[in-house]
């Protein structure tokens, strides 16, 4: 495996328990109190932090410097994490096409925006490192 496919596995790796626990809370306490648009909007901002925080650990562990890789790394944390997804959405009897539907939903899209922005922060972490040596 490369080194941007064991920096990603990790990423990935790491983000999605806390995810799991995180969107286990969501959905059991904070939705039914709240509502899942704002549940999820209370949950973004400590997912975010802690993607920054993961992405900046793995992409100094695996010497993560170039563009390219850290490109990789995020874009293949992102298709794992979205692959994790769908099959625990499969776990709960959701087909994939069901899980995709889903996605449309408001709650569903700003949790997609934020996985979006989980999959550039290696690439932003290792800009802002370049720029610090600077």
């Amino acid at each position: 495996m490369t080194k941007a496919g064991r920096a990603a596995l990790t990423y990935w790796g790491i983000v999605f328990a806390l995810g799991f626990v995180l969107g286990t809370v969501r959905v059991l306490w904070l939705a039914p109190l709240v509502g899942l648009l704002p549940a999820t909007a209370l949950e973004l901002p400590v997912m975010l932090a802690a993607s920054w925080i993961a992405a900046g650990w793995v992409t100094r562990r695996f010497g993560i410097a170039g563009a390219g890789e850290a490109l990789a790394t995020g874009g293949l944390a992102f298709a794992l994490l979205l692959a994790a997804e769908c099959a625990l959405g499969a776990a709960t009897g959701q087909t994939p096409a069901q899980w995709l539907a889903g996605l449309r939903q408001p709650h569903a899209l700003l949790g997609l925006a934020g996985q979006a922005v989980f999959a550039v922060l290696p690439w932003w972490r290792t800009r802002q490192a370049r720029a610090d040596r600077m």
